[in-house]
């Protein structure tokens, strides 16, 4: 089957892009869910039993291994459902005509399989002969799955902790790897060696003598280095890793792992210009691997994706990316928030993102995983936590427990959202005899931490008519920076347009750069680090300081001599970005010396 999109939708949030794939699948197009809240996912299953008429049997959170098995359930059902769609749409007939003529109107205009059908249909009064080559050659889009591999929270019966495979991340793979899913695993927020050994025990994983594999393990990665590192580790168990997605540290939406001043490109410039060592190299230690294993070698190299996301959001940069950098798919996420077809999202935080600007999304100290977090200003999960600050009862009831890590106050791990978290910790605080100054500053970071766990989810339940009396209604939203850029309700069809540079959903016109926008939010959050101050380890802290400067320099030389010698594209916004790029490089001199000043 040939890929038919360029572009696939990343994981958002818990809840945004839980049931994407049963709505865009059918259209060959990518898409990712989030195997974080199981509760939510067996929620979601009896709606969709109860819309298509199908038996539901609930999965009891008393039953053995319930989480794995509610996600087994709820992925099988979900793939079933959309492969039925897949299926009745390639089926020629009046009612479906409709939904032919939007698979391949959505597909780009040099799409070879778009420019086949179109000669096809033209030349054929063939009903059956058109259906047969549609079956030959039409392509469902994957139904990917996301693990966080740090939302490993250990498990327990009672008081009786559970064995390593019921944690929460183990039996999230094991519940994929149990589906009849046949599509990827994105693996994100870094490594997880206990995690990584346990997909040995799964046969999908492995390659067969014809180089397929059923479940094929994807890295969300930062930089050429890790993806090295962690493709080697996996190599070694006799597994491959077929794609590397690499994703803006800053220019994203979610949790914002930022890298040490590496921008995008450069990185990107890496993979391309290494992809050749990279697959050789690993490709050696996994034959090694499973010459130990006895398991089947594959007759030649598996073969390996490039992807990319994080802030694209013109045809012209999409195109660029694919091309420049010789990507297999990027991916567009933030903007789907505003195509209710496709994501999950009430209208009031619809609302809300529509009339976003670069002064509401901002970089939030919210997560209780302690890693900075796209936020949107007056989101009403905020809203509900501030509520309770001004009654004197900050923290949540923590009622799904995902994000628990904290064994502070007690041998069970617990939240720092939590309620109980921040009573204990907020007295400890005020029996410490610190000066007001310093007294409200920790507790304003105590309280400023928010139950998203839950809040990345609720707007599913929300937009299903839902009950929400545990959850609470409040929603945390995540959005990228390129958010502010995008400020109405799109149609599937609208998006995809805009994407292959059909349509313009970007009504503003000075949007800068997908590149000169991360730029300048690394250098914002330089800033940041840098009006922190020094603290005791100010020696190894400078050290970093000044790498973080020395890469975005070095990431600017990149970006000049990129655009300085660009003939085509870019051909309108060039000189601006250029001018950008001196302002930046001015700016990072003026902050150099300001951080060895601070000494």
């Amino acid at each position: 089957m040939i890929k038919t999109h360029s572009f696939h939708i990343p994981v958002m949030g818990i809840g945004f892009t839980v049931d994407t794939p049963l709505k865009v699948s059918h259209y060959g197009i990518d898409s990712v869910i989030s195997l974080t809240d199981d509760v939510l996912l067996e929620k979601l299953r009896k709606v969709y039993c109860d819309k298509f008429k199908i038996p539901y049997y609930e999965i009891a959170e008393k039953n053995d291994d319930c989480r794995a098995k509610r996600i087994t359930s709820y992925l099988d059902l979900i793939n079933n459902l959309g492969k039925k769609k897949f299926e009745e749409l390639k089926n020629i007939t009046i009612e479906k005509s409709n939904a032919v003529k939007k698979y391949f109107n959505m597909l780009p205009n040099d799409s070879t399989i778009k420019q086949k059908f179109e000669r096809i249909a033209a030349e054929s009064f063939d009903v059956n002969a058109i259906e047969s080559w549609m079956k030959n050659n039409l392509s469902m889009g994957s139904i990917d799955v996301n693990i966080m591999t740090k939302l490993d929270k250990e498990n327990y019966i009672e008081d009786k902790k559970l064995p390593v495979e019921y944690n929460d991340a183990h039996a999230a793979l094991r519940g994929y790897a149990n589906s009849n899913l046949r599509s990827s695993l994105i693996l994100s927020a870094g490594i997880n060696p206990r995690l990584y050994s346990y997909f040995e025990q799964f046969d999908d994983f492995y390659a067969n003598e014809n180089g397929e594999i059923k479940k094929k393990i994807v890295l969300k990665v930062s930089d050429y280095r890790s993806a090295l590192i962690q493709g080697k580790f996996f190599a070694k168990k006799g597994l491959w890793v077929s794609e590397y997605r690499v994703e803006s540290g800053l220019n994203c939406g979610g949790h914002a792992f930022a890298t040490d001043g590496y921008l995008l490109g450069p990185i990107l410039a890496a993979f391309r210009d290494n992809r050749k060592e990279l697959i050789q190299s690993i490709h050696k230690i996994l034959i090694q691997a499973l010459i130990n294993k006895n398991r089947p070698l594959p007759k030649t190299e598996l073969p390996l994706k490039i992807t990319a996301q994080g802030g694209v959001g013109t045809a012209e940069e999409h195109q660029f990316l694919m091309e420049h950098y010789q990507l297999d798919s990027v991916g567009w996420g933030s903007p789907f928030l505003l195509v209710p077809e496709v994501t999950n999202v009430d209208e009031s935080t619809e609302k809300l993102l529509k009339e976003s600007t670069e002064k509401d999304l901002y970089l939030s100290n919210t997560s209780p995983l302690f890693v900075p977090f796209n936020s949107i200003k007056a989101n009403t999960k905020d809203l509900a936590k501030l509520s309770l600050i001004d009654k004197g009862k900050p923290g949540s009831s923590c009622p799904k427990k995902y994000l628990v890590s904290n064994k502070e106050f007690s041998e069970k791990a617990i939240c720092v959202a939590s309620r109980q978290y921040q009573y204990l910790k907020l007295k400890e605080l005020y029996n410490a005899g610190l000066s007001p100054d310093e007294l409200q500053n920790k507790v304003d970071r105590i309280v400023d931490k928010a139950c998203i766990c839950v809040g990345l989810g609720t707007s599913a339940l929300l937009v299903n008519n839902l009950d929400t009396r545990v959850e609470g209604g409040g929603v945390s939203v995540c959005p990228g920076p390129n958010m502010a850029y995008f400020s109405k309700t799109m149609g599937l069809k609208e998006i995809i347009d805009h994407i292959y540079g059909r349509a313009n959903m970007i009504t503003r016109t000075d949007r800068p750069n997908m590149f000169i926008k991360e730029l300048k939010i690394y250098i914002d959050f330089l800033k940041d680090k840098i009006k922190g101050g020094m603290d005791l380890n100010a020696n190894k802290q400078e050290k970093y300081l000044l790498t973080f400067v020395k890469n975005l320099n070095k990431g600017i030389d990149y970006y000049y001599k990129l655009f300085a010698d660009l003939k085509s594209a870019f051909k309108d916004t060039k000189s601006g970005i250029l001018a950008e790029l001196d302002n930046s490089r001015k700016t990072l001199h003026i902050l150099k010396i300001e951080i060895e000043a601070l000494r």
